[in-house]
């Protein structure tokens, strides 16, 4: 799932998924249409922008996929000083722009965690949430 208020790179995010293997269950703009996509879809992952068209509601948008839908998220965001303190439950945070590598890289550690709730390698440019760094390499949530 995205969450991206700027609709290219929504569709550049959509395609670079896509390519990776992912199926991209929809595309939000704001908090209200990421919880109806969230509520029907269920998805594993989100990648969510923190400053969204309906304001600083991607941290909002990430707890509730974490916690009343168990998704992993990572924010985007051009502004990192945005993030909020504790990441919400969210993985990490890329800074926009981002690139393909990059975003593939992210993905990839995400699916390492959902699947087997381990911690692979830490992608570069990805900053890793601050609950994320006491799990040592190959552990899981305790």
């Amino acid at each position: 799932m995205i969450v991206e208020d700027q609709a290219l790179l929504a569709m550049e995010l959509e395609l670079v998924l896509a390519d990776s293997g992912c199926a991209v269950v929809g595309c939000a703009m704001d908090r209200a249409g990421a919880m109806v996509i969230a509520e029907r879809e269920r998805p594993d992952l989100a990648l969510v922008d923190v400053n969204l068209l309906d304001g600083m509601t991607g941290p909002l948008v990430a707890q509730r996929l974490v916690n009343d839908f168990g998704a992993a998220v990572v924010f985007l965001t051009a502004n990192p000083e945005q993030i909020p303190e504790g990441f919400a439950g969210a993985l990490g945070a890329m800074s926009k722009p981002v690139d393909e590598r990059t975003i593939t890289d992210v993905v990839g550690f995400a699916r390492q965690f959902i699947d087997h709730h381990t911690v692979g390698k830490i992608p570069r440019r990805f900053r890793v949430a601050p609950w994320m760094t006491q799990l040592a390499p190959g552990d899981g949530p305790h």
